[in-house]
C-alpha cells in the first residue's frame, strides 16, 4: 500500500484515538494517557498504538485498561475513519523518551571524561 496513505492513516488514528479516550471513555485512569504514535501495517490489519502516561507508577494498570477498552476504541474508529477494515489495535508503552534520556546521559559521561 502507498506509504503516504499509511502515514495519513497513522496521523488520523493518533488524533481520533486521543479524542475517543478524552471524550468517550469513562475510565478515569485513561484520562491521563497521551497517544504518541501509531504504526499501521502495510496490509492495514494491525496497528501498534504507542502511549505515555502522566504517572509512570500506573503504567501496568493503564495497559490493562487500554487492552480492555481496545474493542470499544476500534468500534469508534470504524465509525469515524473512512477505512474498509479497521485494524486490530495493540497498545504499547512508548519507551522512546527513556531511551533518549539514557543516550543523553551516556553522551554527557563521555564528554566529562574527555
Amino acid at each position: 500500500m502507498n506509504n503516504i496513505k499509511i502515514e495519513r492513516y497513522n496521523h488520523t488514528f493518533i488524533r481520533e484515538i486521543s479524542m475517543i479516550i478524552e471524550k468517550e471513555i469513562k475510565n478515569e485512569l485513561l484520562k491521563f494517557v497521551t497517544i504518541t504514535d501509531v504504526d499501521i501495517t502495510n496490509d492495514l490489519s494491525y496497528a501498534k498504538v504507542y502511549f505515555r502516561v502522566l504517572d509512570d507508577s500506573k503504567k501496568e494498570e493503564t495497559i490493562k485498561a487500554l487492552k480492555k477498552a481496545s474493542s470499544f476504541i476500534r468500534k469508534c474508529l470504524s465509525e469515524r475513519v473512512d477505512i474498509r477494515h479497521t485494524p486490530e489495535l495493540k497498545f504499547l508503552y512508548d519507551e522512546s523518551i527513556e531511551y533518549g534520556e539514557n543516550i543523553e546521559h551516556i553522551i554527557e559521561n563521555i564528554n566529562k571524561k574527555s
